[in-house]
C-alpha cells in the first residue's frame, strides 16, 4: 500500500505527542510516587524568614564599678506578623488597649491627632502633621476630616466609635512607619508590668500575633550623677534612618542621643542575633531556630567618681543657696547656677564635672518639658560646653608667659599707686587697693591688676595668647564627648569678629577680661598644666572598655604630654604666688588656714554684662599635685565663694568619710565662716576681687 507524504508526516507527528505523553506520564509518576513526599515538603514549606533578636546594650559605670546606666530585665508587648491574620489585626489592638488602660499603662502612639473628640491636629506638630498628609497621599490643604477618612480607608475600619477608629489608626500608622513586617515585629508596648503580662498570656488564643518578648531596658540607678555626661537613648528618627540602616540599625532600634550613650555607641551596642522561621504556603509557622545568639555590647567605665561627684554638687548647691539667704543684693544674692570641674593631675582623668542646676536621668523623659522651658537651663553642659570670662585666675597664665620670655624676674617689681596711668588721660583703670612696689608673687597672692596691667602690655597680646593656648586654654581638651572651643582674645579674633583691637585691650584681656572665654574643663586643663610644672595632657572622661559582664579588658585609654610649656623652674614662681593667694594673707580668705597639704589657689571676678561671675582655681598638694580643681559661679561677685567649695571637694578626696576632727571642723565651716573672715581682712584683698578681677 502506497503512503502518502501528507499521511506520513501525520503518522510521525502523532507518535511524537505519544512519546511526550509518555515522558510526562513517567515524570508525574516519578513525582507522585518516588518523590512525592518531597514535592509536598517542598509546597507545604513555603518560605523562610529572618528575624532580629536584639542585643543587649553595654552598661556604663564609674571608676570604682558602681552602675551608672544598667539594663534591667521588662516586658514588652510585641506584635508578630507571623502569627498576625490581617483580619484580626484590629480587634488584637483594641483588647491589647483595653488590658493596657485597666492597668493605667500607655501604648505606643504618636500619630499627631489628640485622642479623644473632638480630634483636633496637635499643636506644636506641624511638622508631623504635614507628613502624615504626605503618607496618605492628601495635599497639605486636607482637613482632620479628610486625614480620618482616609486611614479608616487604608486599615480597613468599619463599624466602629470614633475613639476606636482614632486608636486603630494612631497603632497602625505607626506600625507602617516603623516598617512592620514578618522580619521585623512591631512594639506595641514598653515595659509594661507583671499584670498585663499575666493578662496577655491568659488571652493568647485572643490575641493571635500578639506576644511577650524580655527585653533589657536601660535603667539609670544613679540618675543624678553625671547625667550630662553619661547622657540619654533613643528612637531612631526617620532623617537619622537612611545612614543608620547602612550600619544594620532596625527603624524601631534605639541610639545614643547624647553624652557617653552617644559617643560610644559603637562599643555599647552590641551584635544582634537572628532567628530563622520557617513557614508553610498557607503561612503556618513550622519551625524557629536560632541562627545566630546575640552578643551584648561592652561596659564603658568612666573616669568620674561618683562619691567626690556627688560631694562636689552638694557643696555648689550648698554655696549658691547661701549667697542667695545672706549675700548683699549685687553682690552674691543672685547666684543662680554653676560649674565643679576636679582632675587628677597625673593622668588627665575627670574625677568630677558638676553643673548646677542639674536633672536626673531616671525622670528625664517625664520631666523634659519642664527641663526644656527652666530658664536656668539644668539640660545644658556648662562644665564641657559653657564658656566664661575668666577674670583673674588668668593672672598665672600672664605670669608664666613674662617670666619664659624674660620680661620680668621673680624679683621684678611694678609700683602700684591704685590707678593705671600709661594711657592717660584717655584710659585710667583701676586697682581698687594701693600696694607700692610689688612683685610677681604678691602681685598673684593679692590680685593686683595695676602689676599685670603693666607686665601684659609689656609682654604683648601676641605671646599672651600663644602661652594661653599652649597651657590649654582656647583649644581641645581632648575630652571624647564634645566640648566648646573657647577664645583666646587677640587682633585677629577681634577683627574676625567684626570689631577692632585697640593697644589698651591688652592690659583687659591681661586680667582675664577682654575677648577671654574658657570653658572649665579648659581651664581646669589649664591648672593642671601649672601642677605639672609645664607638662600639659588631653584630659579623659573614660578609663576603659570592659566586656559585658567586666570580667575582660576590651580597652584602655591613657592620657599624653601634648605640649610642654617653658621651664619648671618658671612655674615654681608662679605656684609660689599661687600658694600665697591660698594663704592667710591670699585673697582665699583664710579658707586653707592650717589645711593638712599645700593649696595652690588663685581667685577670680570677671564681669559679665550683668553681675559678676565668680571663678576659683586651686590644685594640692602643690609639691607634688594629685587632683586639681575649678568652680564657676555665675552671678556669685567674689572669687573667693569657690574657695569653700573646692574645700569640701578635696576634704572628700584625701579624707574621704574619714577625716580627722580638725579637718571635720575644717570642713564644716561653710560661706557663714568666710563671711565673717572677708570682714576681719583688710579691704583691700575684697576690693581687689571686685570689677573685673
Amino acid at each position: 500500500m502506497k503512503i502518502s507524504k501528507v499521511g506520513l508526516r501525520t503518522a510521525i507527528l502523532a507518535g511524537l505527542v505519544l512519546v511526550v505523553f509518555a515522558l510526562f506520564g513517567v515524570r508525574l509518576m516519578q513525582m507522585q510516587i518516588v518523590q512525592g513526599e518531597e514535592y509536598l515538603a517542598l509546597a507545604e514549606a513555603g518560605d523562610v524568614k529572618t528575624q532580629t533578636i536584639v542585643a543587649a546594650r553595654g552598661e556604663i559605670v564609674d571608676r570604682n564599678g558602681e552602675p551608672l546606666a544598667e539594663n534591667r530585665v521588662g516586658y514588652d508587648i510585641i506584635l508578630d506578623k507571623v502569627y498576625m491574620t490581617k483580619d484580626m489585626e484590629n480587634q488584637v489592638i483594641l483588647r491589647l488597649v483595653e488590658i493596657l488602660r485597666e492597668n493605667n499603662e500607655e501604648w505606643i502612639d504618636n500619630l499627631p491627632i489628640t485622642m479623644e473628640e473632638p480630634f483636633e491636629f496637635i499643636e506644636g506638630r506641624e511638622d508631623d502633621v504635614a507628613e502624615l498628609k504626605e503618607n496618605l497621599g492628601l495635599q497639605n490643604w486636607a482637613t482632620l476630616e479628610n486625614v480620618m477618612d482616609a486611614m479608616e480607608e487604608e486599615y480597613d475600619i468599619e463599624g466602629l466609635t470614633p475613639e476606636e477608629t482614632r486608636i486603630i489608626a494612631g497603632v497602625r500608622y505607626e506600625m507602617v512607619e516603623k516598617g512592620y513586617s514578618i522580619e521585623n515585629p512591631y512594639t506595641f508596648a514598653s515595659d509594661v508590668s507583671m499584670e498585663t503580662v499575666s493578662k496577655v498570656k491568659e488571652n493568647n488564643l485572643d490575641l493571635p500575633g500578639a506576644d511577650i518578648y524580655e527585653t533589657p531596658i536601660r535603667e539609670y540607678v544613679n540618675g543624678t550623677v553625671a547625667p550630662h555626661i553619661v547622657g540619654q537613648i533613643g528612637p531612631i528618627y526617620a532623617e537619622e534612618y537612611a545612614e543608620l540602616k547602612e550600619q544594620g540599625y532596625l527603624l524601631n532600634d534605639t541610639v545614643g542621643k547624647s553624652g557617653i550613650e552617644q559617643y560610644f555607641e559603637s562599643y555599647l551596642r552590641g551584635e544582634n542575633g537572628t532567628r530563622d522561621i520557617t513557614l508553610t504556603n498557607q503561612g503556618i509557622v513550622t519551625n524557629v531556630e536560632v541562627t545566630k545568639a546575640p552578643e551584648a555590647g561592652n561596659t564603658v567605665v568612666l573616669t568620674i567618681d561618683s562619691d567626690l561627684q556627688r560631694v562636689a554638687y552638694q557643696a555648689l548647691e550648698e554655696e549658691i543657696k547661701y549667697l542667695n539667704e545672706t549675700a548683699p543684693s549685687g553682690e552674691g544674692k543672685e547666684a543662680d547656677a554653676g560649674v565643679v570641674v576636679a582632675v587628677d593631675t597625673k593622668t588627665g582623668e575627670i574625677l568630677a564635672a558638676v553643673n548646677y542646676p542639674s536633672y536626673d536621668l531616671a525622670t528625664y523623659q517625664e520631666n523634659y518639658d519642664t527641663l526644656a522651658n527652666d530658664p536656668l537651663n539644668p539640660l545644658f553642659n556648662r562644665a564641657f560646653q559653657g564658656t566664661y570670662t575668666p577674670g583673674s585666675i588668668f593672672k598665672p597664665c600672664v605670669a608664666t608667659a613674662a617670666l619664659s620670655e624674660g620680661i620680668i624676674t621673680a624679683d621684678s617689681t611694678v609700683n602700684c599707686g591704685g590707678t593705671y596711668m600709661y594711657y592717660a588721660p584717655s584710659y585710667t583703670p583701676g586697682c581698687l587697693s594701693v600696694h607700692g612696689d610689688i612683685n610677681v608673687l604678691r602681685a598673684l597672692m593679692r590680685s593686683c591688676n595695676i602689676f599685670f596691667y603693666d607686665v601684659g602690655r609689656r609682654t604683648g597680646i601676641e605671646t599672651i595668647a600663644e602661652y594661653a593656648r599652649a597651657m590649654g586654654l582656647g583649644v581641645p581638651t581632648g575630652v571624647e564627648i564634645g566640648e566648646a572651643r573657647g577664645v583666646v582674645a587677640s587682633p585677629e579674633y577681634r577683627e574676625s569678629m567684626g570689631g577692632e583691637w585697640y593697644p589698651g585691650d591688652v592690659i583687659q584681656a591681661s586680667i582675664g577680661q577682654s575677648d577671654n572665654k574658657f570653658s572649665p574643663i579648659q581651664l581646669a586643663n589649664y591648672v593642671c598644666t601649672i601642677a605639672n610644672r609645664g607638662e600639659r595632657k588631653n584630659l579623659r572622661v573614660v578609663k576603659e572598655i570592659r566586656s559585658y559582664n567586666q570580667d575582660e579588658v576590651v580597652e584602655t585609654f591613657e592620657s599624653e604630654v601634648v605640649e610642654t610649656v617653658s621651664t619648671p623652674e618658671v612655674f615654681e614662681t608662679v605656684i609660689e604666688g599661687m600658694i600665697m593667694a591660698a594663704g592667710p594673707e591670699g585673697t582665699s580668705v583664710h579658707t586653707f588656714d592650717d589645711y593638712p597639704y599645700t593649696v595652690a589657689a588663685k581667685t577670680g571676678t570677671p564681669e559679665t554684662k550683668q553681675f559678676p561671675n565668680s571663678t576659683y582655681i586651686c590644685f594640692a598638694p602643690a609639691e607634688d599635685p594629685q587632683i586639681a580643681i575649678v568652680v564657676v559661679i555665675e552671678k556669685g561677685w567674689h572669687g573667693y565663694t569657690g574657695a569653700p567649695v573646692a574645700k569640701k571637694v578635696l576634704d572628700q578626696y584625701f579624707f574621704g568619710s574619714s577625716e580627722t576632727e580638725e579637718t571635720e571642723e575644717s570642713s564644716d565651716s561653710s560661706s557663714a565662716s568666710q563671711a565673717e573672715s572677708s570682714s576681719a581682712a583688710s579691704s583691700s584683698q575684697s576690693a581687689e576681687e571686685a570689677s573685673g578681677q
